[in-house]
């Protein structure tokens, strides 16, 4: 007796367990007189079919006890000494024989533990079988609520959930509790619906067969709430890898169905266990991690759809190994960059797991491209985008960035339009163009010869003229700088123009010198034909630009016009007068030649002014007499012999030699006719009819001069001029009958 060691909660029926987790029926130890290791190892680890009378109450750490209740830490029976072995070796024996002819041995299968809470149910799943033959069948079930044996009753105390014949074919009332929903043959599956924090604790299955007697023991583990499901997660996360998540919970119970649901999305798999193994409602997630996901919450709640709350939840932390991530390359010039500035740029990322370790960067010609910073020196206009890689154990690239430098406008150019030969008068464009620029607003300017012309991209000339011939730049600026052109020689083709003749000397040559004339044009291509013309428009068939007059002559002098002509027309030149003046020579033989001629037109101006004058009086004469008389006379000079001065008679008043030519006064009285007094009657004048007495018929010739004291009388000039004296012959005409001419003629001088 004192080699069996009986549990702190013995079975109702005394079993008994041997160190391999065997139960024994009661009475069994008293076959045995020796002690043998007791361990409980296997009544805590789930084993299927193993006694639980006295395994119930020990610590699930496996340890065995040996006889007298002393423990060893090792989950197997210690060696004994070798006294003790041949000691143990006839108990052994003994129990086995009892076992093999014994009937009283069962083997139950159940979950060990059982969990649920408060309000939910319990589903407990069993079967069991005899060792004697599937024919051994149960009588009677009664479960117990941490139930108690009694040593001196020898039967089991505590409170009874269940109890009923299993002889009996009638059905557990639905609404009891505690139903079975076994059988008397291999199935003892227990519902406790609905399951309070009460029943926490010892369950006992109480069964007997005939004779046969049997405890099997249980845990129920009744929470308040919900239980937290636990999260199994076994392999090394990897971005884009597929992982497999388990969420489980070791609850399942048909009359209170329960949800797993996960707090990301992916291919989700659940499954409900009941078996005697295992009680579990589980849930898998797979599902691609991605990089975010590191560092981000997995949580998998359990869900009651009848309630529509959640229950309880468990939530792990995600660390997913990835590449360096997002990973950007930040320009870190606080202004716009321009060309020619430093640069500096920093390789960031978001993420990385494990760490960065080193970076790289695709800027040639740049420094130090392994660290985080990287600096350019100098950048040029046209830099290309720049990008980094950050590396742990993968490495990763940034997107290019662009540095957008600022320059003034790139590969100024001009573009002339027609692309061939321009000729005057023609549509010609000039177009500004660029290659690139940053900033794109720009600005164009236009300039010839160095002289700024208008604004705009385009120089339009509608009718181009030779005087928009020239050297042309373009300007383009921007905001950043400005850029000219190279300079484009506009070359404009024309007809020859502006043709005139230039002389040298151009002051006039003398005869026999040398004369050259030019004929200078204006012309594009140059003038290539020449031809001259004197001002007769005659061609003097000289082809050359310059006409060469060696020796001049007289006859050279006149106007010289040319002609000049290429490929593109003609034109003439206005005429220019070459002046060839006499040499000494001529002069001198022109000279005398003048004097004679001049000579001979001075004496015949003299003769004609005389001519003149004498044509003068005779015609102031003769409008005397016809105006006093009416009648016709005709005057003829005559000169009479001069009387010498000496016989000439004296001066008896003032004498004016100025004044002798001049007459102031004068009377010619005529005798009347018949044919007068015939007028004069019929005109029927009074005055006329009577003829005055004291008319007298002779003509008076009297010198009438001037005196200073204002008198008039006759006198004899001290010197006789031939030229002043007028001699004068009067012959009288009338009408009819010619009166007898009178012999005697008086000459007379008639002075003023």
């Amino acid at each position: 007796m004192d080699g069996w060691k009986k549990g702190r909660s013995a079975s109702p029926a005394g079993c008994w367990a041997d160190g391999r987790g065997m139960a024994y029926p009661e009475k069994a130890h008293e076959l045995l007189e020796f002690p043998i290791l007791l361990c409980n190892q296997s009544l805590f680890s789930g084993d299927q079919g193993k006694g639980v009378g006295i395994g119930a109450q020990e610590e699930l750490s496996g340890r065995c006890q040996r006889p007298g209740g002393s423990k060893t830490n090792s989950s197997w029976p210690r060696l004994l000494p070798r006294h003790s072995t041949m000691h143990l070796l006839g108990p052994s024996l003994l129990l086995l024989e009892y076992l093999a002819f014994s009937d009283s041995a069962w083997n139950f299968k159940h979950p060990k533990t059982l969990y649920a809470w408060d309000g939910a149910c319990v589903w407990i799943p069993c079967t069991y079988s005899s060792v004697k033959g599937s024919g051994h069948t149960l009588d009677n079930l009664t479960v117990y609520h941490n139930f108690t044996f009694d040593k001196k009753t020898k039967h089991y105390n505590g409170t009874i959930l269940y109890n009923k014949s299993l002889k009996t074919k009638e059905s557990t009332p639905r609404q009891e509790r505690v139903q079975f929903l076994g059988n008397n043959r291999n199935n003892c599956t227990l519902l406790i619906n609905p399951v309070k924090v009460d029943d926490s604790g010892l369950l006992g299955l109480r069964v007997t067969s005939g004779t046969d007697k049997w405890m099997e023991s249980l845990d129920l583990n009744i929470s308040e709430s919900a239980p937290q499901p636990h999260i199994e997660l076994h392999q090394e996360i990897q971005e884009d890898q597929e992982v497999t998540v388990t969420c489980s919970l070791n609850f399942a119970c048909h009359n209170y169905q329960v949800h797993l649901q996960w707090s990301l999305e992916g291919s989700v798999t659940t499954s409900t266990i009941l078996s005697p193994e295992m009680v579990a409602t589980k849930s898998r997630l797979s599902f691609q991690p991605k990089w975010t996901h590191d560092g981000k919450n997995l949580t998998c709640q359990l869900w009651d759809p009848m309630k529509q709350r959640i229950l309880s939840e468990k939530t792990v932390l995600l660390e997913v190994k990835h590449p360096p991530k997002g990973v950007t390359t930040v320009i870190q010039n606080p202004t716009p960059i321009r060309e020619g500035d430093s640069v500096t740029l920093s390789c960031t990322f978001n993420s990385s797991n494990p760490r960065v370790t080193r970076y790289n960067w695709n800027s040639p010609g740049s420094q130090d491209q392994t660290s985080q910073k990287l600096t350019i020196q100098k950048v040029t206009w046209d830099a290309q985008p720049v990008k980094c890689e950050a590396c742990n154990q993968w490495c990763s690239w940034s997107p290019s960035v662009n540095l957008n430098v600022l320059y003034a406008p790139r590969d100024v150019n001009i573009q002339i339009s027609p692309h061939t030969e321009i000729q005057s008068e023609k549509q010609v464009l000039l177009k500004c163009q660029y290659s690139s620029s940053r900033p794109e607003d720009v600005h164009f300017f236009w300039k010839k010869d160095g002289s700024l012309l208008e604004r705009g991209d385009t120089l339009t000339f509608n009718s181009i003229s030779p005087e928009d011939s020239g050297t042309y730049h373009c300007l383009v600026n921007n905001s950043i700088g400005q850029t000219s052109s190279e300079a484009r020689e506009l070359q404009v083709l024309y007809a020859p123009r502006r043709l005139r003749v230039s002389i040298s000397p151009k002051d006039g040559v003398v005869e026999g010198k040398t004369a050259v004339l030019t004929c200078e044009s204006d012309a594009n291509p140059p003038t290539s034909h020449y031809d001259w013309f004197d001002g007769n428009n005659q061609n003097l068939h000289h082809y050359g630009q310059m006409l060469r007059l060696e020796p001049v002559k007289l006859q050279h002098a006149g106007s010289y016009w040319c002609r000049g002509t290429n490929r593109l027309g003609q034109s003439q030149s206005p005429p220019s007068t070459l002046t060839v003046y006499y040499s000494a020579a001529t002069i001198s033989r022109r000279a005398a030649l003048g004097v004679g001629f001049c000579l001979a037109i001075f004496l015949l101006a003299i003769w004609g002014v005389k001519l003149q004058r004498s044509w003068k009086r005779i015609q102031r004469q003769q409008g005397l007499q016809e105006s006093s008389s009416g009648q016709s006379f005709f005057v003829r000079n005559l000169k009479a012999r001069r009387t010498p001065q000496a016989e000439r008679p004296t001066s008896l008043g003032c004498y004016n030699p100025v004044m002798e030519d001049a007459v102031s006064y004068a009377t010619l009285s005529f005798p009347l006719g018949e044919t007068d007094t015939r007028r004069l009657r019929d005109a029927g004048s009074s005055e006329m009819q009577e003829i005055p007495p004291s008319r007298d018929d002779r003509v008076t010739y009297a010198v009438v001069q001037n005196c200073q004291v204002a008198d008039y009388e006759n006198v004899t000039p001290e010197v006789l001029d031939d030229e002043g004296i007028h001699y004068s012959e009067l012959v009288h005409f009338g009408n009819g009958k010619r009166a007898v001419a009178q012999e005697g003629v008086e000459y007379v001088t008639l002075k003023h």
